[in-house]
């Protein structure tokens, strides 16, 4: 049997939705020649503004083009306004969450989240117990993935809040079809996304300690063999701070410098794009050349803050997300405005027996995986790749989360073939400092293979403009 999806543009009776109709208008009457055209000129653009990634383990070593589709995903501002509400709760009750599981740990006391679940998480870090942050954030900057199911309602996938990428590709996208199409712009009010920059220097600044008048904020990379190297470039320059990396940066006197032409200077903030582990020597992985040594000390001192919080890792961890709902409700009192894509956790035994005897038709994902690694989709799967992640399974249960394959929403895109259907999933950026903020719209990520639903850039997947319209 086909399964059935929800259409962005058309309704159940083919007609356009009324949000999508400029856009319609604007397609029927265009010659295919010109967006072809169109299409080609972006991609010598994005290629010579360098915005690139890599993959990881790809034999050619060569970086590539996220492909950019010039349809955009267009969302009216009411249903907008209903999403971003639900985010704003999510990601406070998240940040709730870690302040908590560091403290308190009410959480846990209650037994609404099992002890075990987070105290022997491998992302749990005991450097952080105890310790007070600015305005008690720990995820400044929040990814959190949404797709859209059938019956046409929103779910959270998952939360992304350790270092979510993927926003200059937001922006520039944006950039790019207001130079190729200003006469679609001209057709209808779309929200602004170009803000975010400032928006996030905002929320950096917000995070500094105390005792810093004026703070100076850098963004730490792993460096450019990294495969999000260009958006941490990307975002320093919006930003206008300074882009480093821990060969720039020492520790004197309780406190960070980094090295300029003009002598040290210390730095206040950090908006560091390298895992945990590799952070500081002293403290974690003790082989890590990308940190800075000495670093985790002058962060416990309160001299220097880093975003986000070393330690998110263990609320946005596979086997954690599904007892977000009930910390809503444990923090909040409030019901949860986005629902939990329903998922089984194979350390249970009886969710193994059935996540074993149902393979075929679950999707499958290793708790600490990202990036569209580690899973299988079992509609999509061989006999033999299936049989093979059993086998993965039953041997570290706890390795593993599953849920149902839900039919996730298509968007009109350009194909070889001319203008066809493709599963699209959405990330919308949430920023947490004294206020929580959006900019509307955020990231579309689109499966460009026939029938895929797998929408990562590292998965051959690409990227939309999402409009947020009136």
């Amino acid at each position: 049997m086909k399964r059935r999806h929800y259409d962005e543009m058309h309704g159940a009776d083919g007609d356009v939705r009324a949000h999508f109709r400029a856009l319609a208008d604007w397609l029927a009457e265009t010659p295919a020649e010109r967006v072809a055209e169109k299409r080609r000129e972006a991609d010598l653009l994005f290629h010579r503004v360098g915005i690139t990634f890599a993959v990881y383990g790809d034999d050619a070593g060569a970086e590539r083009l996220i492909p950019f589709d010039t349809i955009p995903r267009v969302i009216p501002k009411g249903e907008w306004d209903e999403l971003s509400k639900g985010l704003r709760q999510r990601v406070n009750a998240l940040n709730r969450f870690l302040h908590d599981v560091y403290h308190e740990q009410e959480i846990l006391k209650a037994g609404v989240v099992p002890a075990e679940q987070v105290l022997t998480n491998e992302a749990y870090q005991v450097a952080m117990l105890g310790l007070e942050l600015p305005n008690r954030i720990y995820s400044h900057v929040a990814g959190i993935d949404l797709i859209r199911h059938e019956d046409g309602t929103y779910y959270v996938l998952e939360d992304n809040l350790r270092t979510p990428s993927g926003v200059s590709y937001m922006l520039e996208n944006r950039k790019m079809m207001m130079r190729l199409f200003p006469e679609l712009f001209a057709r209808q009010h779309v929200h602004p996304v170009e803000h975010y920059p400032g928006l996030l220097l905002e929320t950096l600044r917000a995070a500094a300690p105390p005792a810093a008048r004026d703070p100076v904020v850098a963004v730490l990379t792993p460096g450019q063999h990294n495969s999000a190297y260009f958006e941490h470039a990307f975002l320093a320059q919006q930003m206008g701070v300074e882009l480093v990396e821990g060969v720039d940066l020492f520790v004197k006197d309780g406190f960070v410098h980094m090295r300029t032409t003009s002598g040290p200077q210390r730095v206040d903030v950090m908006y560091r794009r390298i895992d945990d582990a590799f952070l500081d020597p002293l403290a974690f992985r003790q082989d890590s050349l990308l940190g800075v040594p000495g670093l985790l000390s002058v962060y416990r001192a309160g001299n220097v803050a880093l975003a986000n919080a070393i330690g998110t890792g263990v609320a946005d961890d596979k086997s954690t997300y599904p007892y977000v709902p009930e910390m809503i409700r444990f923090y909040l009192g409030e019901e949860p405005l986005l629902q939990n894509v329903p998922t089984w956790q194979c350390k249970r035994p009886q969710d193994l027996e059935l996540v074993l005897d149902r393979l075929a038709e679950l999707v499958v994902k290793e708790v600490q995986g990202s990036g569209g690694y580690g899973m299988l989709i079992g509609p999509a799967a061989k006999k033999s790749e299936i049989e093979a992640f059993r086998s993965r399974i039953k041997a570290n249960p706890a390795n593993y989360i599953a849920q149902p394959t839900l039919s996730l929403s298509t968007c009109p895109t350009f194909v070889e073939q001319g203008l066809a259907p493709r599963h699209v999933d959405l990330r919308p950026y949430v920023l947490s400092g004294r206020d929580v903020k959006l900019v509307p719209g955020g990231l579309t990520r689109v499966a460009l293979t026939e029938g895929s639903l797998v929408v990562n850039s590292s998965q051959g997947g690409g990227t939309k403009d999402t409009w947020v319209v009136d």
